[in-house]
């Protein structure tokens, strides 16, 4: 029994309450800082004027195209930025975008060979197929 009254009069025993901090004061505003005087600075020379921009010689690299993409845009070698713009007249010509989603473009018996024998391709997937027609 020693052990249980021991174990109540620590249970009885209140606990000292924890003191609460302070609540702060706010601490008051500084006057802004006076900007200093500005300083005469030197005036800078005209900047240069800029050349004329160069085209990227890459792009302007006549590519000789496949016998399949041949048929579509004809066998003379052009530009890549050409062929594109080729096939996209075809596209236009033939009416060839879908209505509804004119991401998509729907292949005619030509352009069923350039792509692989898929029925509709994407328009991003235009550049990945010109990669693989031109040499």
């Amino acid at each position: 029994m020693a052990k249980a009254a021991k174990k109540a009069a620590k249970k009885a025993a209140p606990k000292k309450a924890a003191k609460k901090a302070a609540p702060k004061k706010a601490a008051p505003k500084k006057a802004a800082p006076k900007k200093a005087a500005k300083k005469a600075v030197p005036k800078k020379a005209a900047p240069k004027k800029k050349s004329a921009r160069k085209p990227n010689a890459a792009f302007m690299k006549p590519l000789t195209p496949s016998a399949v993409l041949a048929d579509v845009i004809g066998n003379k070698a052009v530009p890549r930025t050409e062929i594109i713009k080729k096939i996209w007249d075809y596209i236009k010509k033939n009416k060839l975008q879908d209505q509804k989603n004119k991401r998509m473009i729907n292949a005619d018996a030509k352009l069923k060979a350039l792509f692989a024998g898929k029925a509709q391709i994407s328009m991003f997937d235009l550049a990945k197929i010109v990669g693989k027609n031109v040499s």
